[in-house]
C-alpha cells in the first residue's frame, strides 16, 4: 500500500518537474527557439488553438524563426497572437506565405527581468511538488490504522527523500536556465 502511494507520488512529481522544464523553455533567451512559442494560442476561427497545430516552425538563424502556416488564411491571426504574447518581445512580419520573427537583442535589464520570471516559475513548481507531498502524506496517515506506525514513518522518510530529489531537479533546471539567460 505504501509502495502504491509512493509510486503514484513519484509519477506526479516527475510530471510536475517536466511541466516546470517546459515552462522554463517558454521564456526567451538571446536565441530564437521554437519552444518559446509552445504557449502561443492563435484565435483560429474563434477557437484558441496552439500555434504548433497551425504551422510548422523552423529556426534558420540564431535570432530568427520562420513560421509556415498550414492554412494561409491564418497568417494575420498568427502574427497578432505572437505580437500579443507577453514577455516575448518579438515583432513578427509576414510576406504573404510565411511569418518571419526576428528576436531583438536582450538588454542586461531585460535579462534580469527574465531571470526573475524564471525564478517565480521555479518557485511555483516547487510549491506544486510540495502540494503533491502533502497529499501523499495525508494518504499515508489514512493508512495508519491498517499498518504500523513504523511502516508509516519509513514511508514518510521515503516521501521526504522523493520530495527533496524532485525539488533539486527543479533547482538544477532553474540554474541552467538562469545561466542561459545571463549568457551574452
Amino acid at each position: 500500500m505504501i509502495a502504491d502511494v509512493l509510486a503514484e507520488t513519484t509519477s506526479r512529481m516527475t510530471r510536475a518537474v517536466d511541466a516546470a522544464k517546459e515552462d522554463f523553455a517558454t521564456v526567451r533567451t538571446g536565441r530564437a527557439n521554437p519552444q518559446m512559442f509552445q504557449k502561443v494560442l492563435v484565435d483560429y476561427y474563434g477557437t484558441p488553438t496552439p500555434l504548433a497545430q497551425l504551422a510548422s516552425l523552423a529556426n534558420p538563424e540564431a535570432r530568427s524563426l520562420i513560421i509556415t502556416p498550414y492554412d494561409k488564411s491564418a497568417l494575420k491571426a498568427i502574427e497578432q497572437a505572437i505580437r500579443d504574447m507577453p514577455n516575448l518581445g518579438a515583432n513578427p512580419s509576414n510576406d504573404g506565405s510565411i511569418v518571419r520573427v526576428t528576436m531583438p537583442e536582450l538588454t542586461a535589464d531585460r535579462r534580469k527581468e527574465y531571470v526573475k520570471i524564471v525564478k517565480a516559475k521555479g518557485e511555483d513548481a516547487k510549491v506544486h511538488v510540495r502540494g503533491i507531498r502533502r497529499k501523499a502524506k495525508d494518504e499515508l496517515d489514512a493508512l495508519k490504522s491498517e499498518l504500523g506506525e513504523d511502516e508509516i514513518a519509513r514511508g514518510e522518510k521515503e516521501l521526504d527523500a522523493l520530495t527533496r530529489q524532485h525539488v533539486d531537479l527543479i533547482d538544477d533546471a532553474l540554474k541552467r536556465k538562469e545561466a542561459e539567460l545571463l549568457e551574452v
